[in-house]
C-alpha cells in the first residue's frame, strides 16, 4: 500500500476468521536452543517476518547449517559450539542483536554484532558488562553496536544483572547457562520487567532437553546441561493476534484467531483477558481465542509491564472507548523500536485523542470516535506503531502511515489481511 494513501475505514463490525503467523518470541528462543543443540531439530510454524530472517542469517554467519522450506527449517546443531568469524548483522532486530550478542561468545573466532542505524543507537552495555563478568571478550564503543565478541575464558558462575531495562538481556544469558562450565546464577539488581518472556525463554529451552532451570523474583538460576535437537512446533504469535482481535473490539464486530488456544505459552495472549475487561466478550478453545466487541467500550487502569508490547494496541483500543484508561509500569519502553510512549501519544493527540504521558506510561482521555480527524501518522521503524495506527485507521477517516512496509518486521501480509478483515464492511 502506498504509504500517503488514507487506509480504508470499516463501515460495519468486522466479522472474520484469522491466522497469523507464528510467534517469533518463541520462534528466535527455538531457533538459538536448535543452533546450540546435539543433533538436528525441525522446526514448525516460523514467523516469515523479517526478525526471524535476521535470526537464521546471523546462524549462518557463526556457522549453523541452517535450511527453510516454507514454514518450516531445519538445523543441524553445534554441540554447545559455535565456529564464529563473522559479521552478525541483526538489522533492525533488538532480540536477533541480543541473542546473538550471548551466542558469539561461544564461538571458535571473533564475530562482529552490528545492525541498522536505529538498532545501532540502542544501549546494550548491561548484557554486554555482564558477559564481559563472565569472562568473554567484547569490544564496543560506548556500549552500543557494532561489538566484536570472542570466547576469552567464558566458564559461568554468578552475574548481576538489573531486570527492568530489558528481559532480552536475561534470556540471552539464559540460553547460554547450560553449555557454562560453572552454569549460570543471575542475580537480578532490581525487579524483572517482561517475566513472561523469561518464562517462555525456559520454557523453549526445557523442550530441547535443558535442565535445572529456576527462575524467582529476583534470581535464576541455570545447572549446566545440554541441549539435545528434537521436532518442535510454534504456537501462533499473541502480540500478532492483538490487532484482529482488537479490530472487533473497536467495531463492535467478532474475530477468531486460530492457533491461540487456552493453553498458550505467550504472556500476550492475556490481552484477550485486558478485551474483556473493556467490555467485550471472549471465548477460548484448546485452538482457538475470540474476541467480540461492545457498543461500548470502558477504559481500564493496568500495569502492563510483562505484556509491554501490546501497550500500542491497547492504547488504539482505549481511543476508542467511553473513559479513561491508564497504562502504567512500562517506562522502559521508551528504548524499543521507537519511543513507545512519546510517539504514541503523540500519534494519538495527531487524529484529535487527548493523551498525556507519564512518567511510566500514559493516560488516555477518549472522546466519541465521530470527534477524531485523519492525519499522517509517523511509525519510527516500529511495526507495532504502524499496527496500531492500522487500526485507529478502521473508524478514523483519513489516517494514514507513512512506511507501511516495516510490518514486515513480524507480518509481511498484516495489510492484506486488513484488506480481507473489512469484507463487505469497507468503505
Amino acid at each position: 500500500m502506498e504509504s500517503s494513501a488514507p487506509l480504508p475505514t470499516a463501515a460495519g463490525p468486522v466479522r472474520a476468521t484469522v491466522t497469523v503467523p507464528g510467534s517469533k518470541s518463541i520462534a528466535n528462543r527455538a531457533l538459538v536452543c536448535a543452533a546450540l543443540a546435539r543433533g538436528t531439530s525441525t522446526l514448525r510454524n516460523v514467523a516469515p517476518g523479517e526478525d526471524t530472517a535476521a535470526m537464521i542469517d546471523c546462524l549462518l554467519a557463526l556457522g549453523v547449517r541452517v535450511s527453510t522450506s516454507g514454514e518450516v527449517a531445519t538445523i543441524e546443531g553445534g554441540d554447545g559450539r559455535v565456529r564464529g568469524g563473522g559479521v552478525l548483522d541483526a538489522r533492525l532486530a533488538g532480540t536477533t542483536s541480543r541473542f546473538m550478542t550471548a551466542v558469539a561468545a561461544l564461538g571458535d573466532a571473533t564475530s562482529t554484532v552490528t545492525g541498522g542505524e536505529a538498532l545501532r543507537r540502542r544501549p546494550m552495555s548491561d548484557l554486554h558488562d555482564a558477559l564481559r563478568s563472565l569472562g568473554a571478550n567484547l569490544t564496543s564503543d560506548g556500549g552500543c553496536l557494532p561489538v566484536a565478541v570472542a570466547r576469552g575464558e567464558l566458564s559461568g558462575g554468578v552475574v548481576r544483572l538489573r531486570g527492568d531495562v530489558s528481559s532480552q538481556f536475561v534470556s540471552a544469558l539464559m540460553m547460554i547457562g547450560p553449555l557454562l562450565d560453572d552454569g549460570l546464577r543471575i542475580e537480578l539488581t532490581t525487579p524483572l520487567v517482561s517475566r513472561p518472556y523469561v518464562a517462555i525463554t525456559a520454557s523453549v529451552m526445557s523442550s530441547f532437553g535443558a535442565s535445572g532451570i529456576t527462575v524467582g523474583d529476583r534470581g535464576i538460576g541455570i545447572e549446566p546441561s545440554s541441549y539435545v535437537g528434537c521436532d518442535y512446533h510454534i504456537e501462533a504469535d499473541a502480540s500478532s493476534a492483538s490487532y484482529p482481535l482488537a479490530a472487533a473490539a473497536i467495531t463492535g464486530g467478532s474475530v477468531r484467531v486460530d492457533g491461540l488456544g487456552e493453553d498458550a505459552l505467550q504472556g500476550d495472549a492475556r490481552f484477550a483477558d485486558i478485551m474483556e475487561s473493556m467490555g467485550c466478550s471472549v471465548k477460548r478453545t484448546k485452538s482457538s481465542t475470540t474476541v467480540t466487541g461492545s457498543n461500548s467500550l470502558r477504559g481500564v487502569d493496568i500495569d502492563m509491564s510483562e505484556i509491554s508490547d501490546l501497550v500500542p494496541t491497547v492504547a488504539a483500543v482505549a481511543a476508542c472507548a467511553t473513559s479513561t484508561t491508564r497504562i502504567t509500569g512500562v517506562g522502559f519502553i521508551r528504548r524499543k523500536e521507537s519511543d513507545r510512549i512519546g510517539d504514541l501519544v503523540r500519534g494519538l493527540v495527531a487524529i484529535g485523542c487527548s493523551a498525556v504521558e507519564e512518567d511510566d506510561g500514559l493516560r488516555i482521555e477518549p472522546t466519541p470516535t465521530s470527534t477524531y480527524h485523519g492525519a499522517p501518522l509517523l511509525v519510527h521503524d516500529d511495526h507495532r506503531l504502524a499496527m496500531a495506527w492500522s487500526l485507529l485507521g478502521l473508524v478514523v477517516p483519513g489516517v494514514s502511515v507513512d512506511d507501511p512496509s516495516v510490518v514486515a518486521k513480524s507480518w509481511p501480509e498484516w495489510w492484506n489481511v486488513r484488506t480481507a478483515l473489512l469484507g463487505d464492511v469497507h468503505r
